[in-house]
């Protein structure tokens, strides 16, 4: 099905749409972008009856080929003045739904609950700065997605897709990880945009584990080691962890060195298995 090119920024014009800074609102223009991003989120999903969620449809670029790829799709926007761009843009379409609304307000585990039946997948254009809050209420939900496609600055999606030793690496890439496998797609310069942003974006693909890659005794004190690993970046590990968890420091010391790890290296130096070896430590004291 092939609804034609749509002229986006015309539409904006047409509507006297006034694009919010606070919403950091930058809407793609350009068709073959959009298109490319549908289809590597549609590919992933599998055969069958397949819906999207998509967080942010903007004018509706992206919101219109996933019309042409999804059986459904849920789009969530929390700008209420596009209803008269969104009702233009998506006219020829009956299989979408707007819900306006804060996502990070949107019970999604329920929205879920109504796709039942569909193969689900999550695409999102999401804003730089709110990027990660998004990302990870969505993965925080453990909603069984088949993928999760975004789009978001190219300096969070390094991070996502950094590992130890680099200087990329932190909390958010770990945490990421261990949701999910983040396959970098392809970067998207900034002219694709109204208005142009001052950096590059990068798609990425999020393919949910359906196992975790290690199994803590205690996920919260497991996402507690990470965050607290990385709450004094330049200080050891040892250090680090002391400002998050109230033990005294030399019992701390005794339990990095029994989970194998150097009290003096730095958080950025760990994988998954060495946060989790911490993290089962530490629950053993509870």
């Amino acid at each position: 099905m092939n609804k034609g090119q749509f002229h986006f920024k015309k539409l904006l014009e047409d509507t006297g749409f006034q694009l919010k800074k606070k919403f950091g609102q930058n809407f793609l223009i350009q068709p073959a972008i959009p298109a490319r991003i549908a289809s590597s989120s549609r590919a992933a999903a599998g055969e069958g009856k397949a819906a999207c969620i998509e967080i942010g449809p903007g004018a509706g670029a992206l919101t219109r080929e996933l019309c042409q790829c999804y059986d459904k799709v849920v789009a969530i926007e929390l700008d209420t003045s596009l209803e008269p761009v969104l009702n233009i843009s998506l006219a020829p379409f009956d299989n979408v739904k707007i819900i306006w609304k804060d996502v990070l307000q949107v019970n999604l585990p329920a929205l879920a609950e109504k796709l039942a039946g569909y193969s689900l997948s999550l695409c999102a254009n999401l804003p730089y700065y709110i990027t990660s809050p998004i990302l990870m209420y969505m993965l925080e939900s453990r909603i069984p997605f088949q993928s999760i496609t975004v789009m978001m600055q190219k300096e969070v999606a390094d991070r996502l897709l950094s590992s130890p030793n680099r200087e990329e690496y932190g909390a958010i890439t770990a945490v990421v990880n261990y949701y999910c496998n983040v396959k970098k797609l392809f970067d998207v310069a900034p002219g694709n945009f109204l208005p142009p942003p001052h950096v590059t974006s990068t798609v990425v693909a999020l393919l949910p584990h359906t196992l975790p890659p290690v199994q803590p005794q205690n996920e919260t004190i497991f996402f507690r080691v990470i965050r607290g690993a990385f709450a004094l970046r330049r200080k050891t590990l040892l250090n680090s962890l002391s400002s998050v968890f109230p033990i005294e420091k030399e019992l701390l010391s005794n339990l990095l060195i029994q989970a194998g790890i150097d009290p003096s290296c730095r958080g950025e130096t760990l994988d998954l298995v060495a946060f989790c070896a911490i993290a089962d430590r530490i629950a053993e004291l509870t």
